[in-house]
This record gives C-alpha cells, structure tokens and sequence, in this order.
C-alpha cells in the first residue's frame, strides 16, 4: 500500500524524534532529528523541504527525509533519511527521496543536491543512485556514530548543468587519478588537465605551534565575528555550514573558521581572515588542535582552480577522496571543488560495504593515502 507522503509540520517534530532515535539510536549528531528549535526551523524554512511518510492504515509516522537549502545558494543537501525498522524494504526511502528531488530540482529551485551516504550497507546507496544520484568520492572515517563511519558523497545535477563547467589547466599531480575516476564515474571530462608544476609551499610551522593557538568555541560571538570580517560571500564558500569555533595565534595575524561538531567527532574548514594563504603554514596545528577538540576528522573544501591551496593540504597530509563538479555558480558558468580530508584515527575500511560505482573511488583513495602516509623504499632502512 502506498504510503502518505506529505510536507513536515512542526507538531511532527515529537514523533520524528522518536523516529530518529528509533532508526539511529542516541548517537544522531544530527539537529534534523534531535533538535526541537532547529527542528522547527528547517519545517519553516522556505528554502528546504521536509517530507514524511505516514501509514495510510493508522497514521503513524514511518519515515523522514528533508532537501536543506540556504537563502543565496542553489545547492542543497539531502539529508535524514530514515525508514522505522518496522517498515523498511518497502521502498519508503525511494518515494521520498524522489518526491523530494522532483520538487526541489526537475522545478529548477536547485541546481544540484548533494548526499553523504552511510556506507555500512549497500541499502542507502541504492536509495539514492535509484533517484539520479551519482557517486563523487568517498569520506574516510567522516562521522562518530557508534563507532567511526566512512561515509560516501552523492549528488544529483539539474539538466545542463554538468555541460556549464569552467576549464581547470592545472592541479596538483596526485589529484589526476580522482578526477580520471571521476571522469568515468560521471561521463565528463577533465581533457587538457595536466600536472602543475610543483612551485614553493610556506614553511611549516613549528611542531609546539599547535599549542600556541587559541581555539573559541563560542557560536555566538563566532558567526558576528565571521559575519565583520565576510561581510559578503566572495572570500569563503561552503554551503550549508555556519562557523562555530575560531582558531587564532596569539599575535592575531590570522583566524581561522571551521564548524565543528562534537558529537559527531569531524569539523569542516570553512575559510581564514584575511585569506587563507595567511593560514598555509598552519594547517598542520589548526589540525591537531581540533583533533585535541574532538575532531577525529577534518575536511576542507577548495576550488579545483586554486592550485596553491590544493597544495597547501596536501603537503600537510589531507588526501583528495572526492571531486564535486558543478558544484558553484559563476556567471554563466560552474566551478569543480574537491573534498580533501585528514584524521587522526586509524582508517579501517574492513567493515564498509561499496556498491560498484563507488569502488573505484574507494580504490584511488586507498592509492592515495598510501603515496602520503606510506614510506617509499628509499625511505625505508635496509
């Protein structure tokens, strides 16, 4: 039987608490299923959409999924797909899923919709690739839930989109292998990329510099603070995240904003004042100073055309695992980003489960942590 499928309202968000716990138990680092006021925001937000499935029988309420967007972006996140367990392999996600895409992206509000995928089954990326989605890299290790998950990313494009790239000349070198994977996993094309010429990184910053930074973990006083020094969207880019933590040297010379999620164990570098590059040389404290916080995993988003950043992270050990084409607006035209990722905790890919689109990702990413973290024979004593 056909579930009934309607819009969220805010005298749902008792039972979709329950529904939430009943699905991921109490370890949802998640507002969307646990916060009652942010809850009740996204219900109300007029750039998001949140559907439930109800039992047309009894009424109960059996399952959740909500499309978050933002004012002044066209890309949004799926996000809190949950089916009870007592109604799941009846297809309850899919309808959902493809109720949501309809009305957010085939209408033209969005221009693409993005997805982290547990991986610790095949289940939720059948949901997803069943409704357009299609597979950008994989997230080692990206979220605390019982225990530490990777995570897969998806996203699904409006028509004519992916046909709206702006030309990258140049990466770094070890980003080729993701973006040939990513190339055959989408059917685009990544023609006259080469290899950049390797060209001077800032000097690492001394090992006891990590304890000279300042971490503020006050949301508040953070977002008016980030809010002063971009008072616009030219110098950072990262949708869907708020700053909420601030990390800066004593002399003040930088700031760093990221948004961290405790519960979860992962943070997100969002961007630094008075630009990033006064920042470079101290990616590798700011990564232990969150991993001291409790991130166990760290990820930065930077254009695909900013080789100097790229290189930046990867000379501090982060390692590319996904490539989002499309995925900014400009003009008449679209910027490709990659997901470039470090953590503190020993990656274990023994338990994931990867559907065949993803294995590929999954493979180069294994290649490329190893370039990083693995000694060459040159390297290794006799």
């Amino acid at each position: 039987m056909n579930p009934v499928i309607t819009p969220a309202v805010c005298a749902d968000i008792a039972e979709l608490r329950q529904l939430y716990y009943a699905v991921y138990g109490p370890h949802y680092p998640v507002a969307l299923g646990t916060d009652p006021a942010e809850m009740a925001r996204l219900i109300e937000d007029p750039y998001s959409l949140w559907l439930v499935g109800r039992c047309p029988e009894t009424g109960a309420l059996t399952a959740s999924a909500a499309i978050h967007g933002e004012a002044g972006s066209r890309i949004g996140r799926l996000e809190g797909i949950a089916v009870h367990p007592g109604h799941r392999s009846t297809g309850l996600a899919g309808s959902l899923t493809g109720a949501l895409c309809a009305a957010m992206l085939d209408t033209g509000r969005l221009d693409s919709v993005y997805a982290t995928v547990r991986t610790v089954s095949a289940g939720p990326q059948r949901v997803v690739a069943r409704n357009g989605f299609r597979p950008l890299g994989i997230l080692p290790n990206a979220v605390d839930l019982r225990s530490r998950e990777s995570l897969a990313l998806y996203a699904r494009h409006s028509a004519g989109v992916l046909d709206r790239r702006i030309p990258v000349t140049e990466v770094p070198a070890p980003l080729l292998p993701l973006l040939r994977t990513a190339g055959a996993a989408l059917g685009i094309d990544y023609p006259a990329v080469r290899a950049a010429a390797a060209g001077p990184l800032p000097a690492p910053a001394p090992q006891e510099a990590a304890e000279r930074l300042e971490l503020i973990e006050a949301p508040g006083f953070v977002r008016r603070r980030f809010r002063e020094q971009f008072p616009g969207a030219e110098g950072w880019f990262y949708p869907l995240h708020t700053p909420n933590v601030l990390l800066t040297p004593e002399d003040g010379r930088f700031e760093v904003y990221a948004y961290l999620n405790r519960t979860g164990g992962y943070c997100s570098l969002l961007t630094a004042h008075p630009d990033p590059a006064a920042a470079a040389a101290y990616l590798g404290p700011v990564t232990r100073a969150l991993a001291r916080a409790g991130a166990g995993y760290v990820e930065a988003l930077v254009p695909l055309a900013h080789r100097e950043a790229l290189s930046a992270f990867l000379s501090q050990g982060f390692v590319a695992g996904a490539v989002y084409p499309a995925m900014r607006a400009d003009g008449d035209g679209f910027h490709d980003y990659a997901v470039l990722s470090r953590s503190s905790e020993r990656i274990d890919f023994r338990g994931v489960v990867v559907e065949p689109p993803l294995q590929p990702y999954l493979d180069c990413y294994v290649s490329a942590w190893a370039s990083t973290h693995l000694p060459t024979s040159s390297e290794v004593a006799p």
